[in-house]
């Protein structure tokens, strides 16, 4: 039989799964390594283990958070490349990251605090890129040259 405590926890996995998706549907637009797919299974995941880490059957849920944020660790070390003197790669893996701790306060039920999160990511990675943030910084402290229109 399921009862209310189940429920609560697929609630948080489908959850975790949305903000995701709706992060890698913006990777997906600017054609980056990790999209949709990729987001959403990191959200998810650590949502998972986050839920499952906190039956009363394992006595220290912060080591199998901390596991997360190392796993997640390992798995952008393989998306940066450093190829032709040039560093790519290091916002995708700074993305799943991130999006790991929106997944692990879905699981631990910090509803506002992953949406939030999520709103501040894609801040970070729509408004800044459309922005041009970072080009005009490098144009201002002379790293590159301003292109013409």
């Amino acid at each position: 039989m399921i009862d209310m405590h189940q429920i609560s926890m697929v609630i948080s996995l489908l959850v975790a799964t949305i903000l995701g998706i709706i992060v890698g549907v913006e990777r997906e637009f600017v054609r980056k390594e990790a999209g949709i797919k990729t987001y959403a299974l990191v959200t998810l995941g650590a949502a998972l283990f986050t839920v499952i880490s906190f039956d009363p059957n394992f006595s220290d849920p912060s080591r199998i958070i901390a596991q997360i944020v190392t796993g997640i660790g390992f798995i952008g070390a393989g998306i940066i490349i450093f190829h032709q003197n040039k560093i790519h790669g290091l916002t995708t893996a700074a993305g799943l990251w991130v999006m790991a701790g929106v997944g692990i306060a879905v699981g631990m039920r910090q509803y506002a605090l992953a949406v939030a999160s999520t709103i501040i990511i894609l801040f970070i990675l729509f408004v800044l890129r459309k922005l041009k943030v970072e080009d005009r910084l490098h144009v201002f402290a002379g790293i590159k040259e301003e292109e013409e229109k």
